[in-house]
């Protein structure tokens, strides 16, 4: 019965935490920091992807490293400020930040809805609606990288797992706001990603700093 109080009782802020946060979402970091340092266009590089993976195919190390911060924390940040602005309902209204700042990266208005993959967002996200989860899922997220020296290959370790871990961190039942979040978010990053899983399955996927 809680479960469905949690998510039939929308707090009035509800539709304001989810635009601040879609517009968060879409701040194209790596567009903005491979022109602002004169390596141009990114869409026009690699993969043609706004995200970190992409930004490493110039060269520029440094860059792809804020990129990567970048993107993962306006993730935590959503969720951090959906926490300030929703005393009641905090769990449904974190939820929600985090799914909108992900399709926000992934579907940025400013750049014609055609925006990342949404991978260190959503685990940014994670950071924010359960530390433990965030932690684990950076660590798979990374030891898949440095194992297969595949960034897709991490990344869908990690996001496979994330539903799992947060039923088993945050303590919450499995039809729970935060749970559900996670699975929305997984689906989300698996479609972002159905290029990369048919390439890993035909032998082509690019391995990391590969131009």
């Amino acid at each position: 019965m809680s479960g469905i109080l949690t998510w039939t009782l929308m707090p009035p802020s509800l539709p304001v935490i989810a635009l601040v946060a879609y517009l968060l979402g879409s701040i194209p970091f790596g567009l903005l920091l491979t022109a602002m340092s004169g390596q141009g266009d990114i869409r026009r590089i690699g993969s043609g992807n706004i995200g970190a993976t992409n930004v490493l195919r110039t060269g520029r190390k440094g860059l792809a490293a804020a990129t990567l911060f970048l993107d993962a924390f306006k993730g935590l940040l959503a969720v951090l400020l959906a926490e300030a602005l929703s005393p009641h309902n905090t769990a449904l209204c974190l939820s929600v930040a985090g799914c909108a700042v992900v399709l926000g990266h992934c579907f940025p208005i400013w750049l014609g809805f055609r925006g990342g993959k949404g991978v260190a967002t959503g685990i940014g996200v994670f950071w924010g609606m359960c530390w433990p989860v965030g932690l684990l899922c950076t660590i798979l997220w990374l030891a898949g990288v440095r194992l297969s020296k595949i960034s897709s290959v991490g990344a869908l370790l990690a996001f496979l797992a994330a539903p799992f871990l947060m039923v088993a961190f945050s303590l919450a039942p499995i039809m729970s706001a935060r749970p559900i979040a996670a699975a929305l978010i997984t689906l989300l990053i698996l479609l972002r990603h159905y290029g990369n899983i048919a390439r890993l399955c035909s032998g082509t996927e690019p391995r990391v700093g590969q131009k």
